[in-house]
């Protein structure tokens, strides 16, 4: 199949970019997305020029490193799937594509497709870890989880962190992802000295970096492990009662 690729180029954050385009023959409908762009840069190469930039490492839909806009949707049109996992027959034999970044204020980008997506980081860095005491190993039944607890929190888990749902929100929200990297320690036992300093400190990491949420639900949509918006309702619920216990632990405190 052939395709003509609309591709935005940006030598570096702070300087000018913009599109240009490429005809590829020859495109295997059995390739992956990534496979396609592995083709173009080993064309450019051997024509004297550089190389598209894009973030890629498991290529095995894990690592969420492979997020990029395709035809104005995040990961492309194939719902529930990562950029990685994407094949070329999705596409119509001489097919127009369009490739951009990550367009969300908080992912500056880097170069050409490839972005920084560091506020994400510190949205984890500022709770997501759970209180260990050291000593010998506990017993394995010691702590139950209802099956459905346990069931809600690997749901939230699967979160690669990819950055689709902010670049899809209108608002540039990173509800979805902070609610999920939220919930799936929020939910177990293991996770409850932390709670509600956990998820005050990650929400308020978050809105120093991204947009308010008014749950337009593009973000559900374009997640590739579709992960529900009802974690967010969970995550605003727990924010509301930390405002109230951190408070109570503070006072106690002083």
């Amino acid at each position: 199949m052939r395709v003509h690729l609309r591709v935005w180029r940006q030598p570096a954050a702070h300087a000018p970019g913009g599109f240009e385009e490429y005809d590829l023959d020859d495109v295997s409908p059995d390739m992956s997305f990534l496979e396609m762009l592995d083709i173009l840069n080993e064309q450019l190469v051997a024509e004297g020029r550089e190389p598209v930039a894009f973030d890629h490492d498991c290529r095995e839909g894990i690592c969420g490193s492979c997020g990029m806009m395709i035809n104005g949707q995040a990961h492309g049109p194939e719902r529930g799937t990562a950029t990685c996992q994407l094949h070329m027959r999705k596409f119509d034999d001489g097919a127009h594509i369009v490739i951009e970044p990550w367009r969300a204020a908080a992912f500056t980008v880097i170069k050409d497709l490839s972005v920084d997506r560091g506020a994400l980081d510190r949205i984890i860095q500022a709770g997501g870890y759970i209180t260990a005491p050291t000593g010998s190993a506990p017993e394995a039944n010691s702590l139950p989880v209802p099956k459905e607890v346990a069931d809600a929190s690997m749901d939230a888990a699967a979160c690669i962190q990819c950055g689709a749902c902010v670049a899809a929100c209108p608002n540039g929200a990173a509800h979805l992802f902070t609610a999920a990297k939220v919930a799936h320690l929020n939910l177990l036992p293991q996770g409850q000295p932390e709670r509600f300093t956990r998820v005050q400190a990650m929400v308020d990491e978050m809105e120093r970096w991204f947009g308010s949420c008014t749950m337009h639900g593009e973000c559900e949509a374009a997640c590739p492990k579709e992960i529900s918006i009802d974690f967010i309702a969970l995550m605003n619920r727990d924010y509301v009662k930390a405002q109230f216990k951190n408070r109570r632990l503070i006072a106690q405190s002083a």
